[in-house]
């Protein structure tokens, strides 16, 4: 009998969930995506901005993996035969902005933490005499704790306010006292546990790193990332239902039923097995009638807001010869990060073209402050950007705001260990399984691989039946 999988989540962690399905499952498999809003993609987004091209939501994807093969990413623009439209940054360093001065972020670190405190400069200094061997690990095996907490505890305050803190929230929009190091750092986590300083855990976790001589760090698709989200839907072979949420999910003798659509007027739809690859709060409320332990484990993930200013200078604007920088809480500004577009990305440079920034506003805990209209965000930003490069901006050619409420999961030190109960929780309940940034990380690889993983396991189940 022919089986049919629900996917409900159109973001790119269901779709690569929907792909891998339809590439391993029998022909005649049936697959339905249902995307509550209406489009595909999640947080991919592309947009125009003064005729160039400018991403709405991620711009870039990691080009190695952890064990030092391509990244899940890479390898699933290569299965959609967008390999050869895979481009790379150009090589110019990014800075910190800091009392009003723009530093070089310095070498050595992982992910802002140092492994050479002589190598920080301006940046920071580092508390003395703090990072002491102590004759144990730093954590205990299976521990996890805030990646500030062991910072502040190694290095001090300054070290953690004016590189960690910035460069997790460049990332996260979290702040490094909430954010768990197992989940955002897991390679220092690793060597945390068995090395008695931070010096020489960042060392440590620096030399395992695989890495490929002479490979990009990092890749976007030319022609932006929605043509990535088109060509995943294509190849999924599935049937795309978009603006019809689903609301509920049950046990059915034979598999899952959906309850879909309004509550005067709901829908059912009964299928073989789910992947649910939707934020944790939806889940969780869908998961409710499944099961109340599961359930309750996923709503405890909180988000951070984020908007995304999209900012078309005068030709010829001069900028610093930097990809973008970042910039520390203890600034006091609205702006997080700022990233010189058409610097940074070569094939977007026109002759004559606008000089585009595209800037992030908002850390976690910091919503209200992104409440103001799109043109007084817009407005702040321009500003804010003058201020931190050292004069005012030219008035701007065209702006566009992109707002992502609720868009960043903050992993809380014991994440894994809540997702892992979670999905122990539904394992008696086979054929309905999770994916997505709420679990297994944000960016674009763990999204691909993370949809990949639910993929197995519902192909698993429905040769077991």
């Amino acid at each position: 009998m022919r089986k049919r999988v629900a996917v409900v989540g159109g973001g790119i962690a269901g779709l690569a969930a929907a792909v891998r399905i339809r590439d391993r499952a029998p022909a005649d498999t049936e697959i339905i995506v249902y995307e509550q809003s209406g489009r595909l993609g999640g947080k991919l987004r592309t947009g125009e901005l003064a005729g160039s091209t400018v991403e709405r939501g991620a711009e870039s994807f990691l080009m190695g993996g952890p064990d030092g093969g391509e990244s899940a990413a890479v390898r699933f623009v290569r299965r959609l035969g967008l390999g050869d439209r895979i481009v790379h940054p150009s090589a110019v360093p990014a800075a910190l902005a800091i009392g009003g001065v723009l530093q070089p972020v310095p070498k050595g670190t992982l992910v802002g933490v140092p492994g050479d405190l002589s190598l920080l400069g301006a940046v920071a200094r580092p508390a003395a005499g703090l990072d002491r061997d102590e004759g144990r690990p730093l954590l205990d095996p299976g521990a996890d704790v805030a990646v500030g907490a062991l910072v502040r505890a190694r290095f001090g305050d300054e070290v953690a306010d004016r590189l960690v803190d910035p460069m997790l929230g460049g990332v996260y929009a979290g702040r490094a006292d909430r954010l768990s190091l197992a989940t955002t750092m897991p390679a220092l986590a690793r060597t945390a546990r068995s090395e008695h300083t931070l010096t020489a855990a960042v060392r440590a976790a620096q030399a395992a790193a695989a890495r490929v001589p002479g490979r990009p760090v990092f890749g976007a698709v030319d022609g932006g990332m929605t043509q990535l989200v088109a060509a995943a839907a294509a190849a999924t072979g599935a049937r795309i239902s978009l603006g019809l949420p689903v609301r509920e999910i049950a046990r059915t003798p034979h598999g899952w039923r959906l309850l879909l659509g309004p509550v005067p007027a709901p829908q059912t739809d009964d299928v073989d097995a789910v992947v649910l690859a939707v934020p944790a709060r939806p889940a969780a409320r869908m998961l409710a009638g499944v099961d109340l332990s599961a359930a309750a484990e996923i709503e405890a993930l909180d988000y951070a807001s984020v908007a995304l200013i999209a900012i078309a200078l005068p030709p010829g604007t001069p900028l610093p010869d930097l990809s973008g920088f970042l910039v520390p809480p203890t600034e006091g500004t609205l702006v997080k990060a700022a990233t010189f577009f058409t610097h940074k990305w070569a094939h977007l440079h026109r002759e004559g073209g606008p000089v585009i920034i595209r800037a992030s506003l908002g850390r976690a805990g910091e919503e209200q402050r992104l409440q103001p209209p799109d043109p007084v965000l817009a407005t702040t930003a321009h500003a804010e950007l003058g201020r931190l490069l050292g004069g005012e901006l030219p008035p701007p050619v065209e702006t566009w705001v992109q707002r992502w409420g609720g868009g960043l999961p903050q992993y809380a030190p014991g994440h894994l260990d809540r997702v892992a109960l979670a999905r122990a929780a539904l394992s008696d309940r086979p054929g309905l399984v999770l994916a997505g940034a709420a679990y297994d990380g944000v960016g674009i690889p763990a999204c691909v691989a993370s949809g990949e993983s639910a993929a197995d396991d519902v192909l698993k189940h429905l040769e077991e039946r």
